[in-house]
């Protein structure tokens, strides 16, 4: 009798920890490394239920072509000093979304000490989204991360909108670099209704083509970015739009960053109805000689990446008093076209350096 108690009480652990409903279908509700590859191994509809990841442990999910997962519940990670990543997913045709009332709640403050990347506890990279193709992100609540957020690799055609990062709270307690999304050698990506708050790029495409940024809302970080483009194995950002979107309180409005003695290209890209509040130091700032290992520009321009087909159209907003209206260091630039530009505020003046003839931007 107590051997069939104890078997029934196993069984039912199991059962509490994998509850596959119907074929195709599992919901985890208890981390276990097993389980969970036996999910992705079987079924194309998995839920994520209030796991906790245990220290030191990338949650690897290579997902069957066509699966949907969704996170449900409050997902959280542990701490532990590593670069991460704290979640990778790969996959083709896939959905990736949060229930409602869920958080992925990474505990950022756990690893946050001012220092970001540049010192003190080693922190890991959230999320890396790698070689999705025909993909979905959506409905999507993460907040604390300890470093970026979340970054799109190798990746192409892929639909992200309604997410919502939250780093608010590294504003008081020594959050840094903690990047909203980073783009890396991906194709056909769409950012729709994206809302970040942190310390670092909102949207930044490091390299990539066919990028399309809208209705997007950034505070507190570092602006949407073009870059830093150069410096790696591939360093070409190609037919970039970013539109109808704000950015309020951040260092900077918009930005297109290039190398120092690099090579690579930035071409046509534009930034079109963009509104900015209280920018702290530039409103628009396009630069070429940013230093890839201090994350500090050299104030020497550089000529290995050009910054061509570039349009700016209606730029408004207002930048702090401190700050800079609009900052341009080039060398290599052709074919700008700005229009509708009017950021004000800013009452400190730089020189700018290789601004095209003819575009129509000023300092």
């Amino acid at each position: 009798m107590k051997f069939l108690i104890k078997i029934g009480l196993l069984l039912l652990c199991t059962l509490e920890a994998v509850q596959p409903s119907t074929a195709g279908t599992c919901a985890i509700n208890k981390y276990n490394e097993d389980d969970i590859q036996d999910a992705v191994e079987k079924c194309t509809d998995i839920t994520l239920n209030s796991i906790s990841v245990p220290p030191n442990v990338t949650l690897t999910l290579n997902l069957k072509q066509g699966t949907k997962l969704t996170f449900q519940g409050i997902v959280t990670w542990e701490f532990f000093e590593w670069k991460g990543p704290l979640l990778n997913i790969t996959g083709v045709d896939i959905e990736i979304l949060g229930a409602p009332d869920h958080i992925i709640d990474v505990q950022g403050t756990l690893w946050w000490d001012t220092f970001g990347e540049h010192g003190g506890k080693i922190k890991p990279v959230f999320c890396v989204l790698h070689g999705l193709k025909n993909s979905v992100i959506h409905d999507l609540n993460v907040t604390n991360t300890p470093f970026y957020a979340i970054s799109i690799e190798d990746s192409d055609g892929v639909v992200v909108y309604d997410v919502y990062i939250d780093n608010k709270e590294g504003d008081t307690k020594g959050g840094h670099n903690t990047d909203g999304f980073n783009v890396w050698r991906s194709n056909n990506v769409t950012f729709t209704r994206i809302s970040v708050f942190n310390q670092d790029d909102c949207i930044a495409v490091k390299s990539g083509t066919n990028v399309l940024v809208t209705d997007t809302y950034c505070h507190g970080g570092h602006g949407l970015s073009i870059g830093s483009v150069g410096g790696r194995d591939y360093n070409i950002v190609e037919n970039v739009t970013i539109s109808n979107s704000r950015n309020e309180n951040a260092d900077n409005g918009i930005r297109i960053k290039t190398v120092y003695g690099a090579t690579g290209l930035v071409r046509n890209i534009t930034y079109k109805d963009i509104v900015l509040k209280d920018i702290n130091n530039y409103g628009i700032f396009i630069d070429a000689d940013y230093d890839l290992s201090t994350g500090e520009p050299t104030g020497v321009a550089s000529d290995g990446v050009p910054i061509e087909h570039i349009t700016l159209q209606n730029i408004t907003g207002t930048v702090k008093k401190t700050g800079v209206n609009v900052y341009v260091i080039v060398k290599n630039a052709t074919d700008w076209h700005c229009t509708g530009i009017d950021v004000t505020g800013g009452e400190q003046i730089k020189e700018c350096v290789g601004i095209p003839e003819e575009s129509g931007l000023s300092c």
